[in-house]
């Protein structure tokens, strides 16, 4: 169902143009593109609700009517955002996986499950490599909503443990990332589909990300955000998220935006250094940074023209320096996945590409526990 442009509430935009109202159940538009909400004005600093510790402080900044709803909350957001110093560069390391599922995914799925609660929906399928079925399950469990899940046979046993003692249906696939991925686009027929990669309400949950890193520096914005990137969901979420704070003159600049991810699967790299608007098909290695593991990810134009849109750029990191990376983080004190910890060798990349200097002030997101990836880890 389209709908004029003179409707009231909440709408989504496919990539045609074609509008719909956001308050019905939808995951894709009709042309089959992915969904985004109209842009919304933001919110600035008084319309925090400093009542509440959890990233549902920032409420006010979802589209109706999440802003006024109850949630399904497991008390995610608020993570630490410590320093550290990388060769001579100070950098804001955002841990999320201070999450109650252990990554930044539970940001999304919150709000996702939320508007698919309130939606009355009590059934749905989701894919992914850990985290975000993880994350789905214990949301859902939270919601009383029952969840199946799709999984790559090769996922962390610790991330399938997971999701199935949540009360999540689990079932095994074998082949690469994106054969999950393509499995539960054909079974989203029968059971609604709530994609973290797809769902539009996900991305409106990370973006509150972007409103937490501005908050944590006293209300100002950085001049870069270092993220891994798979399907892109942290870069879309910067993206919108800091687009809001400055249409809402709560900054004077958006961040921005910089990329990792692993050199065996770096499909929006690549199409970066080509000068593509979008992601060619291809083959990949496999690599530890299985969070990043996403050969065509499904809002690829979006992710790009981010990325390019914030003055932005990309790296590949070889495979051999992901797990020296863990160990690197690991002493001095923080514990997480290699997905999270090519940042450190992107950071260094950056630094000698003259992406970065010591005059910056960067984040860069931890993205998922180290407790979950514990068969990678064995020899760091």
């Amino acid at each position: 169902m389209s709908v004029p442009a003179s409707s009231h509430g909440p709408i989504l935009i496919d990539r045609t143009g074609r509008r719909y109202p956001a308050d019905q159940p939808r995951w894709r538009g009709d042309d089959g593109t992915p969904l985004v909400f109209e842009p919304l004005s933001g919110i600035g600093r008084q319309q925090i609700d400093t009542a509440i510790n959890s990233q549902w402080r920032y409420r006010s900044a979802l589209p109706n009517p999440l802003a006024h709803i109850d949630p399904v909350t497991l008390g995610e957001g608020r993570t630490p955002l410590i320093t550290r110093t990388f060769d001579g560069i100070d950098v804001g390391l955002k841990v999320e996986s201070m999450n109650p599922t252990g990554s930044f995914k539970d940001r999304g799925v919150s709000v996702m499950v939320t508007a698919v609660r309130h939606q009355g929906i009590d059934r749905v399928l989701e894919d992914s490599s850990g985290n975000g079925g993880s994350s789905v399950a214990a949301y859902c469990a939270t919601a009383g909503i029952e969840a199946n899940i799709l999984v790559p046979a090769a996922t962390s046993s610790n991330k399938i443990i997971q999701s199935r003692l949540h009360g999540a249906n689990i079932e095994l696939v074998s082949g690469t990332r994106q054969a999950v991925a393509d499995e539960a686009v054909r079974r989203a027929e029968t059971c609604f589909y709530a994609s973290h990669n797809w769902h539009p309400h996900f991305l409106q949950g990370v973006k509150l990300i972007a409103y937490e890193i501005w908050e944590d520096l006293g209300f100002r914005a950085p001049t870069a955000v270092l993220v891994p990137a798979g399907a892109g969901s942290l870069v879309l979420g910067c993206a919108i998220g800091f687009g809001e704070l400055h249409r809402a003159g709560a900054i004077d600049r958006v961040p921005r935006i910089l990329v990792s991810q692993p050199r065996n699967c770096c499909p929006l790299v690549t199409a970066m250094e080509q000068g593509r608007q979008e992601v060619l098909e291809q083959s990949w290695s496999t690599t530890s940074a299985e969070g990043t593991a996403i050969a065509k990810p499904v809002r690829d134009r979006e992710v790009l023209q981010a990325i390019r849109g914030s003055g932005g750029a990309a790296v590949a990191v070889p495979e051999d320096e992901l797990l020296p990376a863990v160990g690197e983080l690991a002493r001095l004190g923080l514990f997480v996945e290699p997905t999270s910890a090519q940042i450190v060798p992107a950071l260094r990349r950056l630094r000698t590409a003259g992406e970065i200097d010591t005059a910056d002030t960067i984040v860069a997101v931890l993205t998922g526990s180290g407790l979950k990836a514990g068969h990678l880890l064995a020899t760091v």
